[in-house]
């Protein structure tokens, strides 16, 4: 089992929606929530992509002097780099590292951010335009331990002569992670990719997702790797932890949830739908029909003092036990989170496991403080073999009891951890 939290690249805060709680972004904060995840043993950190996002493989480079062992999970855009180029900064990457990167194929699915940055294609063609980009990277990176060079003439992409003098240090290239729950996305993920990543579903629906990527990678006579994309709000009591997701959502207006879920509703990603359709029954019929050009700015409307056009219960908003859709509401991309005290939360997470899954990309708002957390109270529960990866980095045993850990008591003792 791999552990990984997240760089906040896109902002933090203690509440979504809302500039009241958020943090700085700044280069300091940052790296704080880096060497946070560095030092508590998480695998690595996914950096989010997108243009509400800081670059991130400016980012990535910038966090590896702060970092010794950390791995970083960052995207390649087909349309946005050529494929060569990416093979060569994702070497350069590697090598400088001491081979600790780890690539984010991401397709998009917001046509708006995607015309933005001057891709017109539709939804079928993206995908077509991603397998030729993945399958020239890949063969440009791995054919720099020999020193061949490549050729390939595609639908949508072509290279001649294409050749990487200075080849990656991990090989034959760096893992390629990737994420989407359209057919195509499946095929190309069969075809190409090291892990599959869902984002957080119920686990009967994640499991038809691996059985299908499954089947289709045998057909390629190869395996695939499973991974999920989930938010984490993990409290020392099941009623903490429901509170502190309500907290989360308390200072959301409704104007901000109808002018989130328009904007979502214009996507043509197959995942985003399926995020969507998770909240549905939290948001009144009228609330998507709503003509957003014609409200008021943003945070005129309140939630308060008349009725809401959301439900926030946990009755509306839990889609599966402890599976929480309320970060949805507003926020593209992964939009649910596991919600519990320690041993349910784990619980949920060895669940997960069983399905095939071994890899875990989390976060939680705000994501400083949350690693810690986390790490804290939900590592020393984990499966064994985890719990021994994770401690020569946290400072645990295989059965999660401090070695050192706490402020010493009255000059004369350090205390152990609760036999309770």
């Amino acid at each position: 089992m791999k552990i990984f939290w997240f760089i906040p690249t896109h902002g933090d805060s203690r509440y979504l929606g809302t500039s009241e709680g958020a943090r700085k972004l700044n280069h300091d904060y940052l790296k704080q929530v880096a060497q946070a995840a560095d030092s508590l043993g998480y695998e690595g950190v996914l950096i989010p992509t997108g243009r509400s996002c800081e670059d991130p493989w400016v980012v990535a480079a910038s966090l590896l002097p702060v970092t010794t062992r950390l791995k970083f999970l960052v995207a390649v855009r087909p349309g946005l780099h050529q494929p060569a180029l990416a093979a060569r900064m994702a070497a350069t990457f590697d090598r400088l590292s001491g081979g600790r990167l780890l690539v984010n194929l991401v397709t998009g699915g917001d046509q708006t951010e995607l015309e933005g940055d001057g891709v017109f294609l539709d939804h079928a063609a993206r995908y077509e335009q991603s397998a030729e980009f993945i399958r020239i990277w890949r063969e440009i990176i791995s054919r720099s331990h020999t020193g061949d060079s490549f050729d390939y003439d595609g639908k949508h992409l072509q290279v001649k002569g294409a050749k990487l003098f200075f080849p990656s240090l991990q090989q034959p290239h760096p893992p390629v992670y990737f994420g989407g729950s359209s057919e195509a996305a499946h095929e190309l993920a069969a075809e190409q990719v090291e892990t599959y990543l869902t984002w957080g579903e119920p686990p009967a629906e994640v499991a038809k997702k691996v059985a299908d990527v499954r089947a289709r990678a045998k057909k390629h006579n190869r395996t695939v790797k499973f991974g999920i994309r989930l938010h984490v709000i993990v409290r020392e009591t099941e009623e903490r932890a429901w509170q502190a997701a309500e907290d989360l959502i308390s200072k959301l207006t409704d104007d901000t949830v109808i002018r989130a879920q328009s904007a979502f509703a214009k996507m043509d990603s197959v995942g985003q739908r399926r995020m969507a359709e998770l909240h549905q029954r939290s948001i009144k019929a009228p609330t998507l029909g709503t003509n957003v050009s014609s409200l008021p700015p943003t945070g005129a409307l309140t939630s308060r003092g008349g009725p809401s056009t959301f439900d926030r219960s946990r009755a509306a908003l839990e889609i599966s036990p402890n599976l929480w859709a309320g970060v949805g509401l507003v926020r593209g991309g992964a939009g649910t989170a596991l919600v519990g005290d320690p041993q349910t939360v784990a619980a949920r997470i060895e669940e997960y496991a069983a399905l095939g899954l071994d890899t875990f990309v989390l976060s939680g708002y705000p994501h400083l403080e949350e690693a810690y957390r986390f790490a804290e109270l939900v590592f020393p529960l984990l499966s064994l073999d985890t719990q021994e990866k994770l401690g020569g980095a946290n400072g645990t045993t295989a059965v999660g009891r401090i070695q050192a850990a706490g402020e010493t008591v009255a000059n004369s003792f350090v205390p152990r951890v609760s036999e309770s």
